[in-house]
Order: C-alpha cells, then structure tokens, then sequence
C-alpha cells in the first residue's frame, strides 16, 4: 500500500494535544479590531479544541500526526 500525504497546509495550522484533540487558533484575528467587541478579541486569544465531528475529518487529512 502506498505512502499517505500530509496536507501541508492542515500541518501548519493544527496540532494534536496529549490526548489526542485537535487544537486551533481561531480566525479573525489579522486586522479590523477597532470594530471587534473586547469578548471577542479576549476569546479568541487562546487555543481552541476542535468539536469531534470536525475532528474526524481532519484526522484523514494528518495521517501521520496521531
């Protein structure tokens, strides 16, 4: 069987904790947040988990990131 490819540009973006989640930075965040509420920009400042069900989809796309 042959080798499965990494999509490059998943690989930049996720990483997988110790437990096997899938941790993001959330969008939004590169300019314009003179107009952003201060809940917004203080919640998306932190790593968020991915639900499982996108999960799941990513988990095809890293085959060798387990």
């Amino acid at each position: 069987m042959p080798k499965l490819k990494t999509k490059s540009s998943l690989k930049k973006r996720f990483s997988r904790t110790g437990t096997g989640k899938i941790k993001f930075k959330p969008a939004g965040k590169r300019h314009g947040m003179s107009k952003r509420s201060n809940k917004f920009i203080r919640s998306t400042k932190r790593s968020a988990i991915m639900s499982p069900g996108d999960a799941a989809l990513i988990d095809h796309m890293l085959p060798y990131n387990k």
